[in-house]
């Protein structure tokens, strides 16, 4: 053979990215595809998807991955179109406010089936594959799954409970080459935010940049993370220059995290009306 022949060509790698149509699920889906991966997109809303297959060159599946039998048919659907799975994004999710006393158990069943219930479907049904091609999986979690968030007890549980599923798979499929890891996002600009951030301006007369302002003040990095920022993370951990980092549960928070809370009190910046002794 001639030294300067052409190697066979390697096939691309190939993702499944649940929760697609916007925020970290977009940006991931971007980044991607920017890298050279194979990207199939899914979520609920067919518009939304097909902006960002527009924008990437992701292939976009509508499908609501919490009704029974759908993470079958997603995962047949990337093994129909493409022949393989490498790496697996489970970043669709929901929060319903309340604390343990007031959560409606409605709101409780749809953050379980969503966060957890849901990703374990995806997992079962893509495993095989992952293990066949030494696959990779992303967890997206959140801070809420690190440090308990007033009032939103359901959502700190199920992404808790999201990141010990995603260790639990580092741990069982370690041996067979597959790797699982989770980031714990902080504040970011997405659409989801975007509506809190809406209510806490309304709640404090104050507009969304503000309050995202307000939100990120103890932020060491002092402003919430671009979508993109996070994307870039979860390429990371799903390309062959992570492959060692296997069941880590990394923040992606700007330092959030890090924050003694107990050392607040001596921030200039905090001050708090206090009743008279």
């Amino acid at each position: 053979m001639p030294i300067d022949a052409a190697a066979p060509a390697q096939e691309p790698a190939v993702a499944l990215i649940t929760g697609g149509g916007t925020g970290i699920g977009a940006a991931t889906a971007a980044a991607l595809t920017a890298s050279g991966w194979s990207v199939l997109i899914c979520g609920r809303r067919q518009s939304a998807l097909q902006r960002v297959a527009e924008a990437t060159g992701a292939h976009p599946l509508t499908s609501d991955v919490t009704a029974r039998g759908e993470a079958d048919r997603v995962v047949s659907e990337v093994m129909h179109r493409f022949g393989r799975l490498d790496g697996l994004v489970l970043n669709a999710g929901t929060v319903r406010p309340g604390a343990v006393g007031d959560i409606a158990e409605s709101d409780w069943e749809a953050m379980v089936t969503t966060n957890l219930t849901a990703p374990y479907r995806l997992l079962h049904a893509a495993l095989p594959h992952l293990v066949r091609h030494r696959g990779s999986v992303v967890g997206v979690a959140s801070v809420s799954a690190l440090r308990a968030s007033g009032g939103i007890a359901g959502y700190n549980a199920t992404k808790a409970g999201l990141t010990m599923l995603l260790q639990s798979v580092a741990v069982d499929y370690g041996p067979q080459g597959v790797r699982a890891n989770v980031v714990c996002p902080g504040w970011t600009r997405t659409e989801m935010a975007d509506e809190e951030m809406a209510t806490l301006g309304q709640e404090r007369g104050v507009t969304v940049e503000n309050a995202y302002a307000l939100a990120t003040a103890l932020v060491p990095l002092q402003r919430p993370a671009r979508a993109d920022e996070v994307a870039t993370a979860i390429r990371h951990l799903l390309s062959p220059a992570a492959s060692y980092v296997n069941g880590a549960v990394i923040p992606v928070d700007g330092g959030h995290s890090a924050v003694d809370v107990g050392t607040v009190a001596f921030d200039p910046r905090f001050t708090i009306a206090l009743q008279p002794a």
